[in-house]
């Protein structure tokens, strides 16, 4: 059962959420808060395996809620779910530790394989977010990469869809390829910027320059 705390300081909202995620079995609304602070007291209390945060919000926002907890609550991950999608945010985030990033304009099944993305332990970024790190990834000279350990088109192309929730069996028949060379592209990656999981990839990512 996969433990969800939901933090926005839209009571409708919060409300929409918790009817959606009551049609999927393996998923708990365990609490609520209505901004960060309330959040972080929440987190210490219910123990929720995912805090689902918004980033605009009064007394305390998303961004400095999300680096309190994963400082002092490092077991519990930080899904975001904002409608902001601009290139500060997302990087800012991503920096402070979130481990997906969700559009409020997704549909409930892009949520819902975020969530579980998330509790495995995986990385999940919507589709639009992901183009913006991988426009960083796409200039290594920002970040000390030797030209040998630039990302092929292939390598940019499977960490956008493994960021995006994506098995290697599902990038294997998207991209008509063998699971074992996806798993190839996956290990040259991590090998390329010495990261040890996809969430850790693309922090390392932006913590060598990849946020201005």
């Amino acid at each position: 059962m996969i433990r969800i705390l939901l933090v926005d300081d839209h009571a409708i909202l919060r409300d929409g959420l918790r009817a959606l995620l009551s049609y999927y079995p393996d998923v708990k609304v365990v609490g609520e808060a209505e901004d960060g602070l309330q959040a972080i007291e929440c987190v210490e209390r219910l123990s929720p395996d995912i805090v689902l945060m918004d980033i605009a919000m009064p007394v305390m926002n998303g961004l400095e809620a999300t680096r309190r907890i994963r400082q002092k609550y490092p077991n519990t991950r930080v899904l975001i779910l904002t409608q902001y999608e601009d290139r500060p945010y997302v990087l800012s985030l991503l920096r402070a530790g979130v481990s997906g990033y969700v559009l409020k304009r997704a549909l409930g099944t892009d949520l819902i394989n975020a969530v579980r993305a998330v509790a495995r332990g995986e990385s999940f970024l919507y589709p639009s977010v992901t183009t913006t790190v991988l426009e960083q990834l796409r200039q290594p000279e920002k970040w000390g990469l030797s030209d040998d350990k630039a990302l092929t088109q292939r390598e940019q192309e499977i960490l956008r869809r493994v960021a995006s929730g994506e098995t290697s069996r599902q990038i294997a028949l998207a991209l008509n390829i063998s699971v074992k060379t996806v798993e190839w592209h996956r290990g040259n990656l991590m090998n390329k910027l010495g990261a040890r999981s996809v969430a850790e990839l693309v922090r390392l990512a932006i913590e060598h320059g990849l946020a201005d």
